[in-house]
């Protein structure tokens, strides 16, 4: 609460035009909330994604110091719209079965009403 003060006392007296950030604290942890890493790269957690993580490991081995330089950039951004892709599949296989799940409830819910 004492930051949520600070920041909104701070964001009246400084009027930053076209700038989402009112301070260094506030665009830090923002853009420290935007640049998360992926998640491990098992290959038995992800098999949709296991030949571009195949090609982003072989791309770090190949490159131990340019890996940090962004020579595996373009490689990071197919994993991570993989992964995205994947959790978007997953995300509605999980929503058709709890909805199967719901509907079996409701019939047993319904059954046990109906015998008292």
């Amino acid at each position: 609460r004492p930051f949520q003060r600070f920041r909104a006392s701070l964001s009246r007296r400084v009027s930053v035009p076209n700038q989402e950030f009112c301070c260094f604290l506030c665009s830090y942890r923002t853009l420290r909330k935007k640049k998360k890493m992926h998640p491990p790269l098992t290959p038995h957690r992800h098999p949709m994604c296991l030949e571009i993580i195949e090609e982003f490991q072989k791309c770090h081995l190949d490159h131990p110091i340019g890996k940090f330089f962004g020579d595996c950039t373009e490689l990071k951004v197919k994993l991570l719209h993989c992964f995205r892709q994947e959790k978007a599949v997953k995300r509605k296989v999980n929503f058709e079965q709890s909805k199967k799940l719901q509907e079996r409830l409701k019939a047993i819910r319904k059954e046990e009403n109906a015998e008292t």
